[in-house]
């Protein structure tokens, strides 16, 4: 998918410059840069990229890594660093980027990170039969999965579908960081939780129980 919308967040003109050229001479050819925060967060809003590639350090802050979760929907984010803070790194991979490149940026390595973003962006979906009807379900509509019987519920927003299958085979058919079984009878995506304690989560004020002794960061 050479027309991929990929968005350039890199204060440092020339590094931002050269990673264009990269992808250029590769024909990717939907390309924006943003040197600043403020441009960065324009550009997410109209824009609306499907791979960021995120400098971590943004104007010498952390700034990127807030900037990554504001990210929509199934943008893809790579972080660009150039340091090696332990701390650093572990606030930025708590965002669940999709990988991350080291400076100075190798072209094998950038085209490399871009080509599997581009397949996870292909496959972040899945088909469900619904009566005579197949229909694909984005992952990131799903809040979370109830088991009920034979069967799980699949919940979105304003929706719910019932599909015969397992939790854990669900789990096995979508392969996603982003969905986890905190009970045996649910499956959340960790994206939408709104809040957490010892017991519960908490997805669109809709609390739902936590196993015990299993604890994750949101």
């Amino acid at each position: 998918m050479l027309n991929t919308k990929i968005l350039i967040v890199e204060d440092e003109v020339l590094i931002a410059d050269y990673i264009a050229e990269l992808l250029e001479e590769e024909k990717f050819t939907t390309i924006k840069m943003a040197h600043d925060e403020e441009v960065a967060t324009f550009l997410m809003e109209t824009f609306i990229p499907e791979i960021i590639l995120m400098d971590i350090n943004l104007n010498g802050k952390n700034s990127g890594i807030e900037l990554a979760k504001s990210k929509k929907g199934n943008t893809k984010v790579i972080f660009l660093t150039g340091q090696y803070d332990y701390k650093l790194m572990n606030d930025a991979l708590q965002t669940n980027p999709d990988s991350y490149l080291t400076k100075p940026i190798k072209k094998q390595d950038l085209i490399a990170a871009v080509n599997l973003a581009i397949i996870k962006l292909q496959t972040n979906f899945i088909i469900i039969k619904d009566g005579y009807n197949d229909v694909k379900i984005n992952l990131d509509d799903i809040l979370f999965v109830k088991s009920d019987g034979n069967y799980i519920d699949l919940q979105l927003i304003n929706k719910k579908y019932a599909i015969r299958k397992s939790l854990d085979a669900f789990l096995e058919d979508i392969q996603s960081k982003d969905f986890i079984k905190i009970h045996r009878s649910y499956i959340i995506n960790r994206t939408k939780i709104s809040k957490k304690n010892s017991t519960s989560v908490f997805i669109n004020e809709i609390e739902i129980p936590l196993s015990r002794n299993l604890d994750f960061e949101l």
